[in-house]
């Protein structure tokens, strides 16, 4: 029988009752008395020289309060990059500076080379326009291989070439993979792309700048996912304001997909302008400027093989990867096609040798850094796309071939570094046949067929490795922050609860599951406990929300600083009643003695931390407040089998996802119905990265061709259908209290290649042998593919 509350409860999101009533308070709702606004004014240019800049017209103009230029940040340090990453040489990365405002050149289309603080928005615009600036025209590198190509221009002067890294992994298995592909009985080999993306979150970034002079402190309001590490990265490398003096708060947060990690120099320049005018300073994006302002996401051009024995076991993987770092190096972008991408290419597969080279390019297009699954989705399609081909090519059952290599035997040490836990992913192949009705497909297509149209289906699995961790590994490959996260506890004299935690809440519904596992873990009610998260200088240090880490990293923390509460007042309770704290025993909310009849209730036993009239202070200090930090030891290891249905008009090429269904392992479920919500986010976004997102360039100019929306496809209602998901197949995580995995980004991993699996297969039952159409797979390029 369902939970009605605590761990396991498909508890209605609590934080939904001020979003859906309009009392959400997101950045752009704050004002500060006396605030400026900001308006950049934006390169026009993929690539050009600075030769002048005249800003005397502008200043002029009616509501001008300043105009600021790349040179009034020529001290102030440029943005930081977080992750540093060692190539196969042993060379460190090109890391190339990343000014605030262009400083001689711009580099790609939407850099900001100048900004005018005016007293409304429309006027900051009006002089924006105004500014006169003269930029000689470079040659623009868009396409990954022509900015390698010997003679190419470069985007960084400073620089040999283009080339940010060259990275192999697992280095020493190279031979011995190499050596597996001669002898191999079948060899698989696919080239795709992997397709540029925007997030595009429904709330655009803002910034609001404040500085107070009597203090010396700054405040940042900043649409962030993580607000301790804008603090830190904005305060200690960009601007020098200590972190006792800079303070960064993120109010509700109208969703991120990865984009709102990473720190922008729209950020620092609304810090350094109030304090440089002694006045609020804000500025909020357009969706236009989103576009090409907004880190994108994924751009990778793969090669991948896949070596056979002669059972059709694997026995060898090999790739070789461009991945887009556009114009610059932003927060984390090193780590998103090296770590987070190589280390999942074992995929669910006990294949024995794998190697992963990876060549990062710099070209004239924006930054490009994590974005829902971040590295991960971009292993899965390659490699569920390479199996599928191969199951093909072989003549075998596509799920056949996936069972007959799964790894069944946990702990199991991938070639690739990490070890997986624990899982079962025959059980959630087991559960996706039932729940996809695989056995009743062939009705389908017969049915689909009558009607004049092809239908195919698409089955994948997946692993992702999330939550983060730990810290001292992480540091080995290069990252430059800590992965753990921490939790206050701070229960009040009347037993009511907030906890403060290093988590930010931006859609993931925090606020409702944290309460969850501490209510479960006290015995008292969920509406006693309230969660404070997203201001610096309220919440312990924490490394914010992304890589699916809330619950596995930071709901950990709070459990740790739960059972740092319970101890103590199980102290309390043991002096009240007279016994040993070995016998006291909480439940329900109430403590016990075991074996007797005495109890006393949570709000006695927290009233009387604060009024220590009952127990001796030398032995128990007063108050009830605990904090805990923690580094967990591994990943997580979420994996599932995904399964879709798609019918091809074969007159014009358009794909209708008609099914899809989702078997995840989650391990532990706090709340369902949240996890199911995130499943179909997920798989919302994946389903538009594979049927109609696609994030295009000039290839000569560098101007972005799909700056808006009426050139960039997101996914509405009507083109996704009613999704089948469960997570009941749940092998518990072994090394965190909760047993949890993330779930997050899981949709977004597994689904890209089920659908282009499923347009594959509709294709051969309509007699086309086409092997590969890239994401996203849109009307034009299926009918192209159908037709030769």
């Amino acid at each position: 029988m369902p939970k009605d509350s605590g761990i396991g409860a498909s508890s209605k999101r609590r934080e939904d009752v001020r979003f859906l009533t309009g009392a959400g308070n997101y950045t752009d709702d704050i004002n500060i008395h006396g605030q400026a606004y900001v308006h950049f004014l934006r390169s026009d240019m993929a690539h050009g020289r600075i030769v002048s800049l005249d800003t005397s017209a502008a200043a002029a103009m009616p509501g001008v309060v300043r105009i600021f230029t790349g040179a009034d940040f020529e001290g102030v340090g440029g943005l930081p990059c977080g992750w540093q990453v060692t190539d196969r040489h042993g060379q460190p990365m090109a890391e190339p500076g990343h000014p605030v405002l262009a400083q001689g050149k711009v580099r790609h289309v939407g850099d900001p080379i100048a900004a005018v603080v005016a007293e409304t928005a429309a006027q900051a615009r009006d002089a924006a326009e105004a500014i006169g600036v003269e930029i000689e025209d470079l040659p623009a590198v868009i396409d990954m291989k022509a900015a390698l190509a010997e003679g190419a221009a470069k985007v960084h002067d400073d620089l040999p070439s283009n080339l940010c890294y060259d990275w192999g992994f697992v280095e020493e298995n190279k031979g011995a993979v190499d050596a597996a592909f001669d002898k191999a009985a079948h060899v698989t080999t696919l080239e795709l792309v992997n397709n540029r993306l925007v997030a595009n979150p429904m709330e655009p970034r803002v910034a609001i700048g404040d500085y107070a002079r009597a203090t010396g402190e700054s405040t940042l309001y900043t649409t962030s996912q993580n607000p301790h590490v804008i603090r830190l990265l904005m305060g200690a490398f960009v601007l020098g304001i200590p972190e006792h003096k800079l303070r960064v708060v993120a109010p509700d947060v109208g969703g991120g997909f990865g984009s709102k990690i990473f720190h922008y120099a729209e950020e620092a320049f609304c810090t350094f302008a109030a304090k440089a005018i002694n006045r609020p300073v804000k500025w909020t994006s357009s969706r236009s400027e989103a576009f090409m302002s907004d880190a994108h996401g994924r751009d990778h051009v793969t090669k991948i093989e896949l070596a056979l024995d002669e059972n059709n076991n694997f026995t060898a993987i090999r790739t070789e990867t461009l991945a887009n770092m556009g114009a610059y190096l932003s927060t984390f972008a090193p780590s998103v096609p090296t770590w987070l991408h190589g280390t999942l290419m074992a995929g669910n597969y006990k294949t024995p040798l794998i190697y992963v080279n990876v060549k990062a390019v710099f070209t004239n297009t924006v930054p490009v850094d994590a974005y829902r699954g971040a590295g991960r989705p971009e292993a899965t399609y390659q490699l569920e796309r390479v199996i599928d081909k191969a199951a093909r090519e072989l003549g075998v059952d596509p799920i056949a071939l996936r069972r007959q290599n799964f790894v069944t035997e946990f702990p199991y040490q991938t070639p690739v570094a990490v070890v997986y836990d624990t899982g079962d992913y025959n059980a959630t192949m087991d559960k996706l046949e039932e729940i996809a009705d695989i056995a009743g497909f062939a009705a389908r297509r017969a049915a689909s067929e009558a009607r004049g149209k092809l239908r195919g289906l698409g089955v994948n699995c997946y692993i992702e490795a999330c939550g983060i961790a730990p810290s001292n590994l992480v540091g080995q490959l290069g990252a430059r922050a800590g992965l753990y996260d921490a939790a206050t506890v701070r229960v009040n004299a009347t037993g009511s609860i907030s906890v403060m935690v290093g988590a930010h809440s931006h859609g993931q519904g925090h606020e409702t599951a944290f309460p969850q596992v501490v209510a479960e873990m006290l015995g008292i009610d969920e509406s006693m406990i309230e969660i404070v998260h997203g201001d610096s200088s309220k919440i312990p240090f924490g490394m914010g929300t992304y890589g699916s880490r809330s619950l596995a990293v930071c709901g950990s923390a709070m459990v740790r600083a739960t059972e740092k509460i319970i101890n103590k007042a199980k102290k309390i309770a043991a002096h009240l009643m007279e016994a040993s704290e070995a016998d006291i025993e909480l439940k329900g909310g109430q403590f016990t003695v075991a074996g007797t009849d005495k109890s006393v209730a949570w709000g006695d036993v927290t009233l009387a931390a604060y009024v220590p009239h009952n127990y001796p202070l030398e032995d128990i200090e007063p108050g009830l407040e605990e904090t805990a930090f923690y580094d967990p030891s591994n990943f997580t290891y979420p994996a599932g089998a995904y399964a879709c249905e798609v019918e091809v008009d074969p007159e014009t090429g358009k794909v209708t996802v008609e099914r899809f269904s989702a078997a995840d392992d989650f391990g532990n479920i706090v709340n369902p119905m949240i996890v199911s919500g995130q499943v179909h986010g997920g798989l919302g976004q994946g389903i538009g990265q594979a049927l109609l997102e696609n994030c295009a360039y000039d290839p000569e100019t560098g101007q972005l061709l799909s700056a808006s929306y009426m050139d960039y496809a997101m996914p509405r209602a009507d083109d996704v259908p009613f999704y089948a998901v469960d997570h009941s197949c749940a092998t518990p995580c072994t090394h965190n209290p909760l047993g949890v995995k993330g779930c997050g980004e899981a949709g977004a991993i597994g689904s890209p290649p089920s659908v282009v699996n499923a347009v594959i297969d509709a294709l051969r039952s309509g007699g086309k042998d086409v092997a590969h159409i890239d994401m996203p797979m849109s009307p034009s390029r299926v009918w192209a593919a159908m037709n030769g």
